[in-house]
Formats: structure tokens, C-alpha cells, sequence
């Protein structure tokens, strides 16, 4: 079973640029049809699709965020990185990444969550 695990600083100033990695174990982020998310939650809101990345290594970003977001891989780490330029109070949130299954990337489906991590953007 695929696992994911989130680390990164809980605590970012504003303006600084915030950087979240996935560690997946149970499978390979390269395997054919697995595809990875990003996702998060401010406080009091419903969640928030950031972005992801398919097996090939393509990313895909959300537009509201598009210009301040960058998804990247580590392959050889097993590993999958966001970053978030610019922050402001209103990136704080709990961060999640997926894993995803499914013959395409827009007929996937979350198969599994990492188990989310407080970011809060205060200086």
C-alpha cells in the first residue's frame, strides 16, 4: 500500500517562500497511472487542490495559485516537493499530499492521504 509522509517547517514568515516535501513509500512515484496532489485546508474553509505531479514527472497547478507554486520530484528520494512563494497569513492551513490512481490523470482517484501537516504563516 502506497503511504505518503509530509515534512516541512510549521511556522513560515510572510513573504518568505514555503517548501513542503512527500515522502512515498510502498510503491514508486514513477509507476504507471500513480499520480500525487497536494492539498490544503485553512482554518474554517474547505479544502484546496494546490497542484500535482503524474508519474511522468508533469506537474499540474492549481490557477489561483499558479503563479506562486511549484511542484517538483526527487525520483531517485521517492519524493515529491511544493513550494509556495510570497506567503501570507492566508497560506496557513493543514497540508496534505495524495496518492492517486487511475488510467489518466483527470479519471484518477485519491486512493490514500499523508497525514497532513500544520503550516502557519506569522512573523
Amino acid at each position: 500500500q502506497v503511504q505518503l509522509q509530509v515534512s516541512g517547517p510549521g511556522l513560515v514568515k510572510p513573504s518568505q517562500t514555503l517548501s513542503l516535501t512527500c515522502t512515498v513509500s510502498g510503491g514508486s512515484i514513477t509507476t504507471n497511472y500513480y499520480y500525487f496532489s497536494w492539498i490544503r485546508q485553512p482554518p474554517g474553509k474547505e479544502l484546496e487542490w494546490i497542484g500535482g505531479i503524474h508519474y511522468s514527472g508533469a506537474a499540474y497547478l492549481s490557477p489561483s495559485l499558479k503563479s506562486r507554486s511549484s511542484i517538483s520530484r526527487d525520483a531517485s528520494m521517492n519524493q515529491f516537493t511544493l513550494q509556495l512563494s510570497s506567503v501570507t497569513p492566508e497560506d496557513t492551513a493543514e497540508y496534505y499530499c495524495t496518492f492517486m490512481y487511475g488510467s489518466t490523470w483527470y479519471t484518477s482517484s485519491i486512493q490514500n492521504w499523508g497525514q497532513g501537516t500544520q503550516v502557519t504563516v506569522s512573523s
